[in-house]
């Protein structure tokens, strides 16, 4: 390669190290920490934990964001073979690296377009990491010479060459077995996790199962984090309980759903246990921009027809109004205004057009809550403040249980 094509792939290569690594480092955070926020989690469209802890950010448990930190990586060491290896190997590093970033330039676009177009989050850090691939996929594309016919033979060779090469052959398995390391060892979240869907065969009366009780490790580590935490002062009037539990919701919002149905069970220990301690407030903040000015470019387009279906079915009755909440949880992917219409009509038996013609006048109740949390301020849901205590994203249900349990205790309730 030529020394300015070679510098800027360096370059490159190293802002995008640096950016993967970050985000690496991010993940172990979130895996450890229950209250880490990142520096990118600037608002709900431009938010880096939702992208991390989402459904696209790990593979078998293993970040993306490792999978950059070996791609740049192997840039890097290539570059180093241009400038370090034998003149037989060098006249081939422009081919290697040619193929190595379509591969690259193949998953960044395939995260891009998840990013963007899916779960309409953008994450700076990954920004950055898209930028880099790009700019060497385009420089990678001059002082090819190889023909790409020959790669299996001169790979053979050139692996051949780097064998015999104590210092090359260090460097490598250092550099492979450190990140086999990493991600074999990678933490998994005690903390927040992506809770699974809750399976179609569950009846709309059935009792989830409990969640498993938490080691004692896990226990001491948590009360340590939980006594640490500062609360925030809620302007806004609370219904009298020891430990009041406000939610801000999306019901179309796949992480609003799972917390849901994991969280039942916490709530129904606590309804039978400590009748009345435990009080669950639903506030709504749909990310949807038809509604909501704090999210322009909210991906949910039917969360604010959602949120008022939700408060028409609760006029109908406690029944009613948690069939509509489990069947708008249910539909997240299909539902639009026509569907929700229907599935009202049916639940709280009133007419198809309800939804249209009470719209109006219950969004002002919808946008009431939306200001409430724009003064906290909520970045994306859901998130919960359980007496004070903020928590976005959730925690796992056994967190989420002994943090109300270390609420009554606080309270000095049995």
């Amino acid at each position: 390669m030529q020394g300015r094509t070679q510098g800027w792939i360096i370059g490159l290569a190293t802002v995008g190290l640096i950016a993967a690594t970050s985000s690496s480092y991010m993940h172990f955070q979130l895996a450890n920490d229950p209250f880490y926020t990142s520096f990118c989690d600037v608002n709900a469209s431009v938010n880096c934990t939702q992208l991390y802890q989402g459904p696209y950010g790990s593979v078998a448990g293993i970040p993306v964001a490792l999978g950059g930190v070996f791609w740049f990586g192997v840039v890097l060491l290539l570059a180093l073979a241009d400038v370090r290896g034998p003149a037989a190997s060098r006249q081939n590093v422009a081919l290697y690296l040619r193929v190595w970033s379509v591969m690259g330039l193949s998953v960044a676009g395939y995260m891009a377009y998840i990013s963007f177009f899916i779960l309409g989050t953008f994450c700076i850090l990954c920004g950055i990491v898209y930028v880099a691939v790009v700019g060497i996929f385009f420089l990678a594309d001059s002082g090819v010479t190889t023909p790409l016919r020959n790669l299996p033979i001169a790979a053979g060779r050139d692996l051949g060459f780097l064998i015999r090469r104590p210092t090359g052959l260090l460097v490598t398995l250092i550099f492979v077995g450190s990140l086999t390391v990493i991600a074999l060892s990678f933490p998994e979240s005690q903390a927040r996790i992506s809770f699974p869907e809750p399976p179609e065969s569950v009846t709309e009366n059935a009792t989830p199962a409990a969640p498993p009780e938490p080691t004692e490790d896990q226990r001491s580590e948590f009360e340590r984090f939980w006594s640490g935490q500062p609360r925030i002062e809620l302007e806004m009037a609370t219904e009298e309980a020891p430990v009041v539990v406000l939610k801000f919701n999306d019901f179309q919002c796949p992480a609003c759903a799972n917390t849901h149905f994991a969280y039942e069970p916490v709530f129904q220990k606590y309804a039978s246990s400590n009748p009345g301690s435990v009080r669950l407030i639903m506030l709504d903040f749909p990310l949807d921009p038809a509604c909501n000015d704090q999210t322009p470019n909210g991906p949910h387009g039917a969360a604010c027809e959602a949120a008022v279906a939700a408060r028409l079915a609760r006029e109908a009755g406690e029944d009613e109004a948690e069939r509509m909440k489990r069947w708008l949880y249910r539909n997240q992917e299909t539902m639009n205004a026509d569907t929700i219409s229907a599935a009202l009509a049916n639940i709280a038996r009133v007419d198809t057009d309800h939804l249209a013609t009470r719209f109006d006048e219950i969004i002002r109740e919808v946008r009431a809550d939306i200001a409430v949390g724009a003064k906290l301020p909520v970045q994306a849901t859901p998130t919960y403040i359980i007496n004070g205590v903020l928590v976005r994203g959730g925690l796992s249900p056994q967190l989420f249980d002994q943090a109300i349990a270390l609420e009554l205790q606080r309270r000095q309730i049995p």
